[in-house]
């Protein structure tokens, strides 16, 4: 089944998209997996997948020989004659990594132990017992990673332009308008309705070049010495009160940015003159500096591409170990009277009875939650009635969500107004078991929570990429707010 995850992807959130865009995994798990698994060469992946223990002692339980013990268990299993089955539905959700440097841990890692193929005796290509259309599949996934290399070779061609003097593609601007502009505009329009709108052709190469320079001096390490690194558990339970620059992974990256700045500049200023110079220079002469003008459009493409990388590389604070949620539910709050309850001595009146009952007042709110996490909530009051508190202050409270039948104790404190009435977050007090049960059951184990979501189109795309770099969130968003991820709400 697909893997599916409860936190939002690292890259989104750097960029502020989380809630937009898709997490990197929808690509292969709403297209790729389907078509393998027609081809019966379906990829066990992570703890999404189910096996029986008598098939798994049939190979020999788990294959230990790789960093991809997942992959090449399910290459074995099949190999032994047993049918792998993807069912396209999310029955279960995990953390995924945390931040850039987590994820790129986790994604060389998986590059390391899939090119161990090559050196193993589970290699799909070799194994005895695969048919042919199921090498195919599994070719293709091996191969996927040595995409890297191309894609650095196309940052560094219109580097040559300008620094070489050599010109790769010779195109006029006729040329590029029959035979580029054509293949582009089919490109970006039939991307995401083939890839089922996980992924728009601008998202996905972003996606791809904030690793490319790693990927590509993993996969040359793995093919000289494959075995050189052990398992490396991904980072998770992490937090942090700060923004950080991931220097080691962007070094590559501000080298070409520098680089491409400067080829945009020298590519640019020769096609202004390019009008002059033609007309004074041999023909063949001429036809080389028209062909500079590719050279220009596509330093500024691989500018701007470069540039939001980068900003991919800036973790956004995470002050909180717990991720939120977007629920809703009717929720019921019991506040003792702050007011009654702070009296001065000579103000509470002589009769006990009444004493008692001044202190013992309450005040009964409702309001509707808009995010829930495993120790808080913020909830959108329907009154107004809230007590007036000073700065960081903060009101006992019973909160009932009514629908779960959950009822807990917790600190109030206000956190704005939504429209005419306040808005308050309250932080959960410790806990009982039963309570702690309820409460996962309602954030994680809810059938069809975890939402199906699309991507936004190519034209939408393109302009989320220019506000990002616009607007980048280290500059503009120094204080972020809690990021709920969005789940269904039956």
């Amino acid at each position: 089944t697909p893997q599916s995850f409860y936190n939002i992807d690292p890259i989104a959130n750097n960029l502020g998209l989380g809630n937009v865009v898709t997490p990197e995994e929808e690509v292969f798990y709403r297209q790729i997996q389907p078509i393998r698994d027609g081809a019966g060469g379906v990829i066990c992946a992570g703890t999404s997948f189910v096996v029986r223990r008598s098939a798994l002692q049939t190979i020999g339980c788990f294959f230990t020989g790789s960093l991809s013990e997942d992959y090449f268990t399910g290459i074995r299993l099949a190999a032994q004659g047993y049918r792998l089955v993807y069912l396209d539905e999310k029955l279960s959700a995990g953390l995924a990594a945390e931040n850039i440097s987590a994820h790129a841990i986790q994604r060389l890692r998986w590059a390391r132990g899939t090119l161990q193929a090559f050196f193993i005796d589970a290699n799909p290509l070799t194994i005895p017992g695969l048919r042919p259309i199921q090498r195919l599949a599994h070719l293709e996934g091996l191969l996927h990673w040595f995409t890297s290399i191309p894609r650095i070779v196309f940052l560094i061609m219109p580097l040559a332009y300008s620094f070489l003097g050599v010109i790769p593609l010779r195109a006029t601007a006729e040329e590029l308008l029959y035979f580029f502009l054509p293949y582009y505009l089919v490109q970006i329009t039939v991307f995401s309705w083939l890839n089922y709108h996980s992924r728009s052709a601008l998202l996905s190469d972003i996606y791809s070049l904030v690793l490319t320079f790693p990927l590509a001096i993993t996969v040359i390490k793995v093919m000289l010495n494959p075995f050189s690194k052990e398992f490396k558990v991904t980072p998770k339970g992490t937090r942090s009160d700060r923004f950080q620059f991931n220097w080691g992974l962007a070094l590559p990256l501000i080298l070409f940015f520098i680089f491409t700045a400067v080829s945009l500049w020298r590519n640019l200023g020769i096609c202004m003159m390019k009008g002059v110079w033609t007309t004074t220079v041999a023909s063949d002469v001429g036809e080389q500096i028209q062909g500079i003008g590719l050279g220009w459009i596509w330093s500024a493409y691989n500018l701007l591409m470069i540039g939001i990388a980068l900003l991919i590389l800036v973790d956004v604070p995470k002050p909180d170990l717990y991720e939120w949620f977007n629920l809703r539910r009717l929720v019921n709050l019991e506040i003792i009277n702050h007011e009654q309850q702070t009296l001065k001595t000579e103000e509470i009146p002589v009769n006990p009875k009444s004493k008692i009952q001044n202190l013992k007042s309450k005040i009964e709110l409702w309001g509707v939650t808009t995010s829930i996490s495993e120790v808080g909530t913020e909830i959108e009051l329907t009154q107004a009635k809230l007590p007036a508190l000073s700065r960081g202050e903060t009101l006992p409270v019973t909160l009932k969500i009514l629908e779960e039948g959950i009822s807990m104790q917790g600190q109030l404190t206000p956190i704005g107004l939504s429209g005419e009435f306040p808005s308050v977050r309250v932080m959960f007090e410790e806990l009982t078991l039963p309570q702690q049960r309820c409460l996962v059951e309602l954030l994680y184990c809810r059938p069809g929570q975890w939402k199906r979501q699309n991507t936004p189109g190519e034209l939408r795309s393109l302009c989320l990429l220019f506000k990002i770099l616009l607007r980048p969130r280290v500059l503009f968003d120094r204080n972020p707010k809690v990021n709920a991820v969005s789940v269904s709400q039956g």
